[in-house]
């Protein structure tokens, strides 16, 4: 079982005033050509002070080609392009390097997550609650009614996890994890595709930060709209809950 640190990330003082507190949103992106310019409009449309870092997963349709028309138009301000396919958590960790904001939350490019749903992510963290808020997909906000085995095999691996941090999650796998940016950038995150999601609350836990979930809506794709996740990645995020909880240290950086 994991073990936290004795001693709790020391949270430093965000902005007070709301308007001085930056959000930046890395975007990971891979064939993403028919979203990504509408993920970033719903973006822009945010009523925060928002820095987009969109990351090209070396994508083999026109997504790169579009976002940087977008960083042209002023609608993107950092756009990484990956010299080779390397997975969501590789693209994830680009993006972090790359923040400048106080706080980072995770924006997939396709559709399924609202950013208008920022805001009740970050107010546990301004109001100094929170180091870490995890938007919850099986709480009590609005969702699609999809398929039941992915429903089964998210809880299934959240209670894996949550046996191991010693935390009471309902959704482990969100994509919608909006975190401190000192305390992120400070985690030793390793994992590509999509071992980020344990890895990154493996090491939240072990760090000692507050994680707080807050109940988020949800709008998942079918395959044929274009989702991506397959029985393989749950056995690969079985493995990596393994991982990153019993045989990984978990040093932060200061």
């Amino acid at each position: 079982m994991l073990t936290r640190s004795k001693q709790a990330f020391r949270a430093a003082a965000l902005p007070s005033d709301w308007n001085d507190l930056v959000v930046t949103v890395v975007m990971p992106a891979y064939n993403e050509e028919a979203t990504i310019e509408e993920g970033v409009q719903r973006v822009r449309r945010v009523p925060l002070n928002v820095e987009i870092v969109a990351v090209n997963d070396a994508s083999r349709d026109r997504t790169g080609e579009v976002l940087d028309r977008l960083k042209q138009d002023g609608l993107v301000d950092k756009v990484i392009h990956q010299p080779k396919n390397k997975g969501k958590g590789a693209a994830v960790r680009a993006g972090i390097n790359a923040a400048g904001g106080d706080v980072i939350v995770i924006q997939d490019a396709d559709l399924e997550y609202d950013p208008m749903e920022y805001p009740v992510l970050l107010e546990p963290i301004r109001l100094n609650k929170a180091d870490a808020v995890f938007g919850s997909r099986f709480q009590s906000g609005p969702r699609r009614v999809l398929y039941f085995w992915h429903s089964v095999g998210n809880r299934f691996l959240t209670l894996l996890s949550n046996m191991l941090t010693d935390l009471n999650l309902t959704d482990m796998e969100t994509c919608y994890k909006m975190v401190r940016a000192d305390l992120l950038k400070s985690l030793p995150l390793v994992s590509n595709r999509f071992g980020f999601e344990p890895e990154v609350t493996a090491r939240l836990a072990r760090a000692g930060a507050r994680i707080w979930e807050v109940p988020i809506s949800y709008s998942g794709r079918t395959y044929a709209e274009g989702k991506k996740i397959d029985w393989r990645d749950g056995l690969a995020a079985l493995w990596h809950i393994l991982r990153f909880n019993l045989f990984s240290g978990n040093r932060v950086r200061r």
